[in-house]
């Protein structure tokens, strides 16, 4: 008994010992006088416009954080004796070589440049307040990356990939549509089994995301065997992956299609160097955790049953408000709908679960101030349902959305939380159309595509709106927007603008052909037609090389139904 506890406290005395070498070593080795300021001179200009840019930003109205002032302990944290606002510098040399340890540890072709040198001047200076609460974001969200890499043998430095992509803000959204802690597009995500509808946006679910990552990311890995050149088709897309390897003689290595990537791919994987490195080394740039006000083993998830909103949880429970709504970004109204077949799982901090199990039955009957209750909500939910959804295609434009689906440009800014003008293909937006815009459901009919040209009509004795609407397959509305008609009236040889019905299919026996627009895909036409795959239609048109579809083109697409 008396070896063993000698044993202990020898072995306490060596780790003090060698605890203090290192942090006398760390000390003089920062105070040496030819450490420099890391610039960022690199080749790579980061714009202040760069999705990385915009994720980082995006942390500063993070309401999560409003609530949570405390730092973590620097007392413990900073070993080498920083002084408060202290921005450590490094010679090029120290900044490498642990680069090269790291490197020495991960399966990713880690190395330090210019392009690099920028990233982590970034982060480690110009962006210190906010990667100190992403330090602190590392601990509700890497425990959970982590158990789904592990998984799926993956290599574990990929939790650093959200850091780049949405800089682990869980409503991150970019301007071109992509959504989420990995920040998935809609298409992708669809592919990769996220479900999006009214009510329910599974890309900001941080577990099924996760999961969705993974699958993506080891499908990428399995096509190049080179994580970094999968890491460039996670952000651009494997045909720009493609293009780059064709052009630098198919070398597979991510610094040989460097030159070859767009823009912004040449700063991703910089980007997630750069991460790597700053979270690894953090103290060693006095950087420290923003303390979240909870931690991943504080979180507990429990499956719903029925209708239930977060005010209700927020006002019965006692659970901030703010709170359950970061946990559970994937409830784009703040509602959890009905089951219906379906499960849904809520977030909450450990200590309500037993509260919310004990009281389950009353917290979907409860009552809000507000005068929420089960009813009202299934009214929300049907109101909801009631939306479409557009996928924006190339060459269009709020203008020509608007006129198609009969509302006005300022209405579909407001319904897609619009700033300005700017869409971009393959972007989802939210549509209501004329047969929508008072909030309740007029007809189910399918809105009618149109020509993005006014044509002139010339108006015939005889001729009214009506029959005029006839003629053009549109309304009399439509007719008095399109020509800023007061009133009715309208006379003989008036020249009025009309959008004319545009068919890209006429039926023939089985089959409708459908005409190419420009800018169309495989996986776009397939979209637009029920039950309609890709194979289906490569198969049934001969298609082997699906890059010389050319704009006027007629394709056949099989009838389901």
């Amino acid at each position: 008994m008396n070896y063993n506890l000698s044993k202990y406290i020898r072995n306490i005395l060596l780790l003090v010992f060698f605890s203090f070498v290192l942090i006398v070593s760390a000390q003089e080795e920062i105070s040496k006088p030819d450490s420099v300021i890391i610039q960022a001179d690199s080749s790579i200009e980061i714009d202040d416009n760069s999705q990385i840019i915009e994720m980082l930003d995006s942390l500063v109205h993070i309401k999560y954080f409003g609530d949570y002032k405390f730092i973590t302990d620097t007392l413990v944290l900073n070993v080498y004796n920083y002084s408060r606002d202290s921005i450590p510098v490094f010679p090029d040399s120290v900044i490498k070589s642990r680069i090269e340890l790291l490197n020495g540890e991960t399966p990713f072709e880690l190395t330090y440049n210019k392009n690099v040198k920028a990233f982590i001047n970034l982060y480690a200076v110009k962006k210190r307040e906010l990667t100190s609460k992403m330090l602190g974001l590392a601990e509700v969200y890497f425990p959970l990356f982590e158990e789904q890499l592990d998984k799926y043998n993956i290599p574990l430095e990929l939790k650093y990939l959200a850091i780049v992509e949405s800089a682990l803000n869980p409503r991150a959204g970019s301007h071109a549509g992509a959504k989420g802690l990995w920040q998935f597009m809609y298409g992708t995500g669809k592919v990769y089994g996220l479900k999006v509808t009214s009510l329910i946006d599974e890309r900001y679910d941080p577990l099924k995301a996760t999961v969705a990552a993974c699958e993506h990311l080891r499908d990428l890995y399995n096509i190049y065997g080179n994580w970094s050149l999968a890491l460039a088709a996670y952000n651009s897309g494997a045909g720009n992956v493609n293009k780059a390897l064709r052009r630098s003689g198919y070398v597979k290595s991510y610094w040989a299609v460097w030159p070859f990537l767009p823009r912004e791919t040449r700063g991703y994987v910089p980007a997630f160097i750069a991460v790597n490195y700053v979270m690894n080394y953090s103290a060693e740039h006095n950087l420290y955790p923003i303390d979240p006000g909870i931690l991943f083993n504080e979180i507990d998830t429990i499956k719903v049953k029925d209708v239930l909103s977060f005010d209700q949880i927020s006002e019965m429970l006692g659970v901030p408000y703010e709170d359950v709504k970061f946990l559970n970004p994937q409830y784009k109204k703040q509602i959890i709908p009905p089951s219906n077949g379906n499960e849904y799982f809520l977030r909450l901090p450990k200590k309500y679960i037993g509260d919310f199990i004990d009281n389950e039955t009353a917290l979907y009957n409860y009552k809000t101030k507000k005068g929420i209750e089960r009813d009202k909500l299934l009214a929300q939910i049907e109101k909801a349902k009631s939306r479409n959804f557009h996928i924006v295609r190339s060459g269009e434009n709020l203008g020509v959305i608007a006129k198609r689906y009969r509302c006005y440009i300022s209405q579909l800014k407001r319904w897609n939380n619009l700033r300005g003008n700017t869409i971009f293909p393959g972007q989802k937006l939210i549509v209501y159309g004329s047969a929508y815009s008072s909030g309740k459901q007029k007809s189910s009919k399918a809105p009618v595509k149109r020509s993005t040209k006014g044509t002139a009509h010339i108006v015939k004795n005889g001729e009214n709106l009506a029959l005029i609407a006839k003629k053009y397959n549109c309304s009399v509305t439509d007719l008095k927007e399109w020509n800023n008609l007061r009133n009715s009236k309208i006379f003989p040889k008036q020249k009025l603008i009309v959008y004319k019905p545009v068919s890209s299919s006429s039926k023939s026996g089985k089959y409708v052909y459908h005409t190419i627009r420009k800018g169309d895909t495989l996986w776009d036409i397939a979209k637009e037609y029920d039950g309609v795959t890709v194979e289906q239609i490569k198969r049934l048109n001969s298609i082997r090389n699906y890059r010389r579809l050319k704009p006027g083109q007629k394709i056949k697409i099989a009838v389901v139904g």
